[in-house]
């Protein structure tokens, strides 16, 4: 599996908006490419000079499939986060292989 993760530092004073539109009109349109199984929405658990940081990961089937959503759709999604938000973020982006995976039950 892989493991497509956008980390992104937002600027407290646009916090709450951010979230909603990313779960409400960011997120949903990633998955609607058809290119991910699934994603996780996470606030990272830093204290930061400035801003909070949140990381988004989507799980792709393969590398076919990352790289048919960078030729396609990566750059239009990129461009309406970067112009509603310009100024007030810093991303990154981090291509992930998962090896493994285990769950403990007890």
């Amino acid at each position: 599996m892989i493991i497509y993760n956008v980390t992104v530092n937002i600027d407290d004073s646009i916090r709450e908006e951010w979230i909603a539109w990313m779960k409400d009109v960011h997120i949903p349109a990633v998955m609607e490419t058809g290119m991910f199984i699934n994603n996780r929405f996470c606030k990272v658990l830093v204290e930061e000079e400035s801003g909070t940081t949140y990381s988004i990961q989507y799980q792709l089937k393969d590398m076919e499939a990352f790289q048919l959503y960078q030729e396609l759709y990566a750059a239009q999604l990129q461009k309406e986060h970067k112009e509603k938000y310009e100024g007030r973020f810093v991303a990154f982006r981090t291509l992930l292989e998962q090896i493994d995976e285990t769950h403990y039950t007890k």
